[in-house]
């Protein structure tokens, strides 16, 4: 599983210039040679490595990555969650709730920041680059992918975290790795991962929400904030999206612009494409991973 995550993490690094190179000449529709050219890679080599990370051509991929396959996908999002709604279900998120069960620090405990809590960390490769993940006995506590260095990103933990005794644990995270990733593809392996979060009750609404957005699916920041009570809120409510420490099981990838744009991510907007497009295409069983 190393192996093979080290390999799709060092594919990602050239399909995120592939993806920020699409969307400064987006309007031109550069044809594949000119995407490896950009690169420095042949054709044949960039159509393979490609393949290799996505599971599909760079064209079918490239398809998804269009400001139109945004609307597409947000109004048939926003069709099967009102229809969800007027017949009374919970959410179509339920799935994803029997895969990720979440508990959330008591007031005294937030107050005093981490105190008397151990977390383990450690620094993996995974489909979208390398990433942190850390971990108490009561769930995973945060993850985030690695933008400038690993250790601004192990920075950030502490600060999230200044009382807890924190630890590097590359053995005690290694397993939660490929269960967090093929949650993405609807393959759960095990028991549901439990997470732990830290946050205002505010923020912890927000969150709660995002885990019933299940793969294949977006929302916006405006229905987000309406569907947690607070219509009025979604500057807050996109700060608090903004502020979600455990990227991808907490799903804040799929709040998108009610414009049909993708937005920004706090992983970079190239990260939040790959992330919408490979769910988009695994939910068509385009995309087929062992």
């Amino acid at each position: 599983m190393n192996t093979e995550y080290k390999q799709l993490a060092e594919d990602y690094l050239r399909i995120e210039q592939a993806i920020l190179y699409l969307e400064n000449h987006f309007k031109e529709q550069p044809r594949i040679e000119a995407l490896a050219a950009n690169l420095g890679l042949s054709e044949s080599h960039f159509q393979r490595i490609f393949t290799r990370w996505a599971g599909v051509s760079p064209k079918r991929f490239l398809q998804f990555l269009t400001k139109e396959s945004a609307k597409e996908l947000l109004d048939r999002s926003e069709n099967l969650l009102t229809a969800t709604h007027q017949l009374g279900l919970s959410s179509l998120g339920r799935l994803h709730e029997l895969f990720v069960t979440a508990e959330a620090v008591s007031p005294g405990e937030y107050k005093s920041r981490g105190a008397g809590v151990t977390i383990r960390y450690g620094i993996h490769p995974t489909p979208f680059g390398k990433c942190l993940i850390a971990a108490t006995e009561r769930g995973i506590c945060h993850l985030s992918f690695i933008q400038t260095s690993e250790g601004a990103a192990i920075d950030h933990l502490l600060a999230e975290w200044q009382q807890a005794d924190v630890m590097e644990d590359y053995k005690a995270t290694a397993p939660l790795i490929r269960p967090i990733f093929d949650l993405q593809y609807g393959v759960r392996r095990g028991e549901p991962l439990k997470v732990y979060l830290r946050g205002t009750n505010f923020q912890l609404k927000v969150w709660e929400a995002l885990l019933k957005i299940p793969p294949d699916t977006v929302t916006t920041y405006a229905d987000l904030a309406a569907q947690i009570g607070m219509p009025g809120a979604v500057r807050a409510v996109g700060s608090a999206v903004g502020r979600n420490p455990i990227a991808v099981l907490i799903p804040c990838h799929r709040v998108i612009r009610k414009v049909g744009e993708f937005g920004n991510y706090r992983y970079g907007t190239a990260r939040k494409k790959a992330l919408l497009a490979r769910e988009y295409l695994a939910a068509r069983n385009d995309v087929v991973f062992a």
